[in-house]
């Protein structure tokens, strides 16, 4: 029983480890989807920052503390 708990572990720390590659930069570009973009489509972006400067009664100042109430 032992022995096939040791080669089933054997079998499985081999198939993870055969998993790694090493991806060279010039590659990164064809494996890259548009879906897995941190920013996603530019055009939504645009507009959830509207929406947002729309409820907050201010413009710009994203990233900086403050709002269209003059609080800080």
């Amino acid at each position: 029983m032992k022995t096939v708990i040791r080669c089933l572990a054997l079998i499985l720390i081999s198939l993870a480890l055969a998993g790694c590659t090493t991806v060279q930069p010039w590659e990164r570009g064809t494996l890259a989807e548009p879906g897995m973009d941190v920013d996603g489509h530019p055009i939504d972006a645009y507009v959830d920052s509207h929406v947002y400067f729309s409820r907050e009664a201010a413009t710009g100042g994203s990233g900086v503390g403050g709002g269209g109430c003059g609080c800080n």
